[in-house]
């Protein structure tokens, strides 16, 4: 029988996996790891911060469907990975987190950057093991199954520690690669009162998230949608699973007061509401208990029992989204019930945009970018009003921080989707404190040679933030900033920089980024307070 190193084992399950990148900093406690994931077959990219090599392995996630993996060597390393790993909890985003660390042995008498790893990490995580020699393999299985989520259940992150000695140790070159059970189907009680409810549903209403984007629903949502002229609703991670361009898509929820003015009367008036794999973790309080199930029929369609109490639900469902979906529209005939229209275009006026401003921004940007771009967004303001405004013609293209809202993110996951993705156009939409946070990435975009669009809102101001101030009546403080050249910063990097001040000069830009060699920072600059009234 042949030998490998318990790393190689890990390496190869992770390649039989689909995963074919890594994203982080090396140390000399992962170097062994390192050449173990290039030895396989999965490219190691350099990046400059832990947190956005997290954010970078999500974005090309979203593009190759395969687990992220961050890697990150003992001590600080781990501990600057802490909030994607977080992220990745919220945002059910399977993701491997590779950490070195100092052999136990050598932990009794050297306390230098030793600390407890797995300690840190089993809050944020599904699951974190301690590779061994005698198990490296076994182990390296369980991660990918239970941070894929199996045959059911939510994805996440799942943390391994890979003890510096463990990892060059000889083990059986056997591959571990158990099958996944079957996933569940609606039962046959179950899908008669469904069928039976939409039957006679005047008023019904779909609403569906991260579940269904996992399972690739989009064309089940659409079939059944136009089998009974349903309006969709998705959360911000679900825009696109029906293109939003279709005359049934309302366009994405949950963290707009002005949308929510259209959007909840609607679920309060339906008859039957569909969750297609809606998770309420993207939401906002003013999403809690919307509708009422004692008096609503709600049939929720998910992968794990919901416990969070954000709303109830008539018939629960814990099965995949699109067969669960075919299986109840194929028992009823085809009719069109209530007519939203005007709804869809109350919500376009509602977001309309301004000769120049925020909404000018992404109403030109949109404008100009082809079919099947991906585009990022960081947290903000400006996130709001994107997501709102931003037409989604494929799921997973519009990607951010939806469940912890992590500031500096869109930066980071636009470099991961365009390495992932060469031929697609991608635009990264930013706040300037965001960018600032992050800024030193575009080292990571130059290096790579990636033609990716970054679009930064310049206001010098926490926008929301100040706003929020504002509504409360609260002195400004601790949320303006002083001005920077951010055009100037790109060009520092190596790539283009431009700076904008209205619609003909944006139009111009995009233009010619989308056609440049390499990267291309478009610093907007809009007023202070433009957000007012918009979101």
């Amino acid at each position: 029988m042949s030998h490998i190193r318990a790393a190689d084992a890990l390496a190869r399950r992770l390649y039989l996996a689909g995963c074919r990148r890594a994203f982080g900093m090396p140390g000399g406690e992962v170097l062994t790891l390192v050449d173990a994931l290039e030895a396989a077959g999965i490219e190691f990219i350099l990046c400059h911060h832990e947190n956005a090599a997290g954010f970078m392995a999500e974005g090309a996630h979203h593009v190759d469907g395969a687990p992220a993996i961050l890697v990150a060597t003992v001590g600080p390393g781990a501990m600057n990975g802490v909030n994607v790993v977080a992220n990745a909890e919220q945002d059910r985003v399977p993701m491997i987190v590779l950490t070195g660390c100092v052999d136990p042995d050598e932990a009794e008498t050297y306390n230098h950057q030793v600390l407890d790893h797995r300690a840190v990490f089993a809050p944020i995580t599904k699951a974190t093991f301690t590779l061994t020699t005698g198990a490296a393999a076994v182990q390296a299985d369980k991660a990918v199954r239970i941070a894929t989520g199996g045959a059911g259940g939510r994805c996440g992150p799942v943390h391994i520690d890979v003890p510096i000695s463990v990892a060059d140790a000889k083990v059986s070159d056997e591959m571990v690669h158990r099958a996944d059970a079957s996933a569940g189907a609606i039962g046959a009680d179950a899908l008669r009162r469904a069928q039976g409810w939409l039957s006679k549903a005047e008023r019904p209403i779909m609403l569906a998230g991260l579940d269904a984007v996992r399972d690739g629903a989009g064309e089940a949502i659409r079939a059944f949608c136009e089998t009974r002229g349903v309006p969709l609703v998705t959360t911000y991670k679900g825009k696109g699973l029906l293109d939003e361009g279709h005359p049934l898509a309302l366009g994405g929820a949950g963290l707009s007061p002005l949308a929510d003015t259209h959007l909840l009367p609607l679920f309060r008036q339906a008859d039957l509401i569909l969750l297609a794999g809606y998770d309420p973790i993207e939401m906002r309080p003013g999403w809690r208990n919307v509708w009422d199930s004692a008096t609503q029929n709600v049939i929720d369609i998910a992968h794990d029992t919901n416990l969070h109490g954000m709303h109830g639900a008539t018939l629960e469902v814990i099965a995949p989204v699109g067969a669960t979906l075919d299986a109840i529209r194929a028992g009823v005939s085809p009719r069109e019930v209530w007519d939203l229209s005007a709804t869809r275009a109350a919500l376009r006026a509602a977001f309309a945009a301004n000769d120049w401003g925020p909404g000018a921004i992404v109403e030109v940007c949109r404008e100009v970018c082809p079919p099947g771009t991906i585009a990022t967004a960081d947290s903000g303001a400006h996130r709001i009003l994107l997501s709102q405004q931003w037409e989604c013609d494929l799921p997973r293209s519009l990607l951010q921080s939806s469940g912890l809202c992590t500031m500096g993110c869109a930066l980071p996951l636009a470099i991961g989707a365009k390495r992932a993705a060469p031929e697609r156009a991608v635009v990264g939409f930013m706040g300037d404190a965001g960018f600032l946070m992050v800024a030193g990435e575009l080292a990571s975009a130059a290096a790579l040679g990636l033609p990716v669009v970054f679009v930064v809102f310049v206001d010098r101001s926490l926008a929301l933030i100040e706003l929020k101030q504002r509504q409360r009546q609260m002195k400004n403080a601790g949320v303006d900033f002083g001005a920077t050249d951010h055009a100037a910063v790109a060009r520092a990097f190596g790539g283009n920089g431009v700076q904008v001040r209205d619609r003909d000069g944006l139009r111009a830009a995009m233009q010619e980024a989308l056609g440049a060699g390499t990267f291309t920072l478009i610093a907007c600059e809009i007023d202070r307070k433009a957000y007012d009234g918009r979101i």
